[in-house]
């Protein structure tokens, strides 16, 4: 094996810890809107994920990052023609972060429905044109013999990259959900994991149409293996949930979210994006890459840091695996009238 088909798969890896990771917390904020009833409830949804949300984006600095520096072709050519999508989706990431961040600096109601709703929209934007994004990727896009896209925005919104938007929008709610039902104690437990269950039986059919269309246009043996594990995470995980095994159900959730992305590259593989214009200008593992000294380089600085990111990552989720609920909210303080506190000493 070539050193750059080792960064293929660390790419690949990469990706897949991103939506592992991230997609729960995308789920999480999409239901601040959708199952959450009051202010305490958000802030019980907004606290599973605040000690790990900006962890979590690290991952996809990383794979971002690593795309430049072993495939500078890939990226170039990517991240020029779906500019649009992704700069969107960078703007939402931002507008999320200053969410999080300034929802509690003020006191105001409206103060703090204004920043929920964006904590909403950024956490929705970005689940469905990741999905827009990926399945492009894998279906092929308009690239040149210069390596240029050729395309325009409009034709990035086809039926099969749409329903792939779709695809992760429901994968990652449902994420989202488990691991809500996992973190959180009462009735908002109960009614995550009731919830769960709906997200899951749509997120099965989409998914389902979805891998097998990919699979018939470009899957190999190996992205099938990856369809039927993806299939039977999404089985399993439903059936975990309605049973009450919430840590058993998030781990199949997690799994789905892995070998859903895992059947893309290995659909995707040896090219990294493929030309619909002529199969001859796709760019691929090989035409795409750095240097070979380069890609060795890189994999010396790889092999160090990752196992430290890992090693600390993991010890920030052990330190807040703990379960909250609303009766660790403070109930909401009422303002005090202008005409009481002008009487006051």
């Amino acid at each position: 094996m070539h050193l750059h088909d080792v960064w293929f798969v660390l790419i690949a890896v990469l990706w897949t810890g991103y939506f592992f990771l991230e997609g729960f917390d995308f789920g999480v904020g999409i239901l601040t809107r959708v199952l959450a009833r009051d202010e305490r409830e958000r802030r019980v949804l907004i606290n599973t994920i605040g000690p790990v949300w900006d962890g979590n984006e690290v991952w996809l600095l990383t794979a971002g990052g690593a795309t430049f520096a072993a495939f500078p072709d890939w990226y170039a050519t990517l991240f020029s023609g779906f500019y649009l999508p992704l700069f969107a989706i960078l703007v939402c990431l931002i507008i999320r972060g200053v969410a999080f961040e300034y929802r509690a600096k003020r006191d105001g109601e409206r103060w703090k429905r204004s920043w929920e709703q964006a904590i909403f929209w950024a956490s929705l934007l970005p689940a469905l044109l990741w999905g827009v994004a990926f399945a492009n990727m894998v279906h092929g896009v308009a690239v040149d013999s210069g390596k240029e896209y050729a395309g325009g925005v409009l034709d990035l919104l086809n039926p099969y990259a749409l329903l792939g938007g779709l695809v992760t929008l429901s994968l990652f709610t449902f994420h989202g959900a488990v691991f809500t039902a996992l973190k959180t104690l009462g009735d908002i437990r109960l009614r995550a994991r009731a919830l769960a269950q709906w997200l899951g039986l749509a997120t099965v059919v989409l998914a389902a149409v979805f891998l097998a269309w990919t699979q018939a246009h470009t899957g190999n043996a190996r992205s099938l293996v990856a369809l039927v594990l993806a299939v039977a995470a999404l089985l399993s995980a439903l059936l975990l949930n309605r049973a009450g095994r919430e840590g058993w159900a998030f781990v199949s959730s997690g799994a789905a979210v892995v070998a859903t992305v895992a059947m893309l590259f290995l659909a995707l593989y040896p090219d990294v994006l493929p030309s619909t214009l002529d199969p001859a200008w796709s760019l691929t593992v090989s035409n795409a890459a750095s240097s070979a000294y380069t890609l060795k380089i890189m994999t010396w600085v790889a092999g160090f840091f990752t196992p430290l990111v890992l090693l600390y990552q993991g010890w920030t989720y052990w330190v807040f695996r703990r379960r909250i609920g609303v009766q660790h909210i403070p109930a909401p303080s009422k303002a005090v009238p202008a005409t009481v506190a002008a009487d006051q000493p």
